[in-house]
């Protein structure tokens, strides 16, 4: 239990203020928790022992034990001497050429190493793949612009020289890119179709979780159309206007529609689905080429354990 503040000042850099709920939590264990990518507590200590983390401008050892209102600056370290390894991971190609590719993301798959999670990721994929891919996002992130969930599947752009990720970022960041999503949630929406505008902040109860509040949030705008009904299930087609963590994720939540499936934000017993993690596919993804200036828009279909969750709602 928590109430924070963090802000997010660059890729590398996190700040945090400690609330009144964190006093006395050992600052290893805070920050553990507090990383969005999932990061293990001995390398946490061994970054504090390093000197990169600093409490109110000063550093601290790793059991020191937290303050309300004290202010942690963790720098987090480039790891400039890692070489990722290319895996012969199979791979969905949608298309490709010299600086773009779109890849049709498997559900459980992880898009990005993360500190004490080298390998198995859809970069390593990737660099067995094409071998090129920009620099711009560091060793641990080549070429990828956006990401979708580990247990969402779809399409995903990366990029594969700097010219091209520049422009793919600006797009996303213009909010001119094409993002479609299908999604079988709970319960029967009411509305044909609607815009859910609510901002999205960490959840001051969990920190690996975000929630809808005003306290240290981002604009965050999700449309929905209402595909199917199924009496207690709803397939609907979701437009992201803006790209926040665990976005539709949460405002499907908010609204009182959780995703089928979904182990985070779902209830704890989803009765008639089957489903290893949320029922969301990233279904059309539409953007400029950043060379050309030609518009492309790729779709991917449902996958297989979406298409069974759906054959059996009909079929109830």
């Amino acid at each position: 239990m928590t109430s924070v503040s963090d802000q997010e000042q660059s890729d590398n850099i996190m700040e945090w203020i400690a609330g009144s709920e964190d006093r006395g939590e050992r600052i290893d264990k805070f920050i553990t928790e507090s990383l969005e990518e999932e990061t293990s507590r001995t390398q946490v200590q061994q970054w504090i022992k390093e000197g990169h983390l600093k409490v109110n401008g000063g550093p601290v050892k790793a059991n020191y034990k937290l303050a309300e209102g004290d202010r942690l600056a963790l720098v987090i370290p480039e790891p400039e001497e890692l070489n990722l390894t290319p895996e012969n991971i199979p791979l969905d190609v949608v298309y490709e050429d010299s600086d773009v590719i779109v890849v049709n993301k498997p559900r459980g798959l992880v898009v990005h190493p993360a500190p004490g999670h080298y390998s198995g990721t859809l970069v390593n994929a990737l660099l067995h793949h094409c071998r090129d891919l920009s620099g711009i996002n560091g060793v641990m992130r080549p070429g990828i612009v956006h990401r979708i969930d580990k247990d969402t599947s779809g399409l995903l752009m990366a990029a594969k020289n700097d010219l091209a990720h520049v422009s793919l970022a600006e797009q996303l960041k213009e909010h001119s890119v094409n993002r479609k999503y299908i999604a079988v949630v709970h319960g029967n929406v009411a509305h044909d179709h609607g815009t859910i505008d609510a901002p999205i902040g960490r959840d001051p109860h969990d920190r690996k979780l975000y929630t809808v509040t005003e306290k240290n949030s981002k604009h965050a705008v999700t449309h929905f159309v209402v595909l199917e009904r199924f009496g207690d299930y709803t397939l609907v087609e979701l437009k992201l206007e803006t790209g926040r963590t665990h976005q539709i994720r949460v405002h499907m939540k908010f609204i009182g529609h959780p995703l089928a499936g979904d182990p985070a934000y779902g209830p704890s017993r989803s009765k008639g689905v089957a489903m290893e993690g949320q029922a969301l596919h990233a279904a059309v993804l539409g953007f400029v080429h950043p060379r050309t200036g030609q518009e492309l828009q790729f779709e991917a279909g449902l996958p297989e354990d979406m298409q069974h969750l759906l054959h059996a709602l009909k079929n109830r």
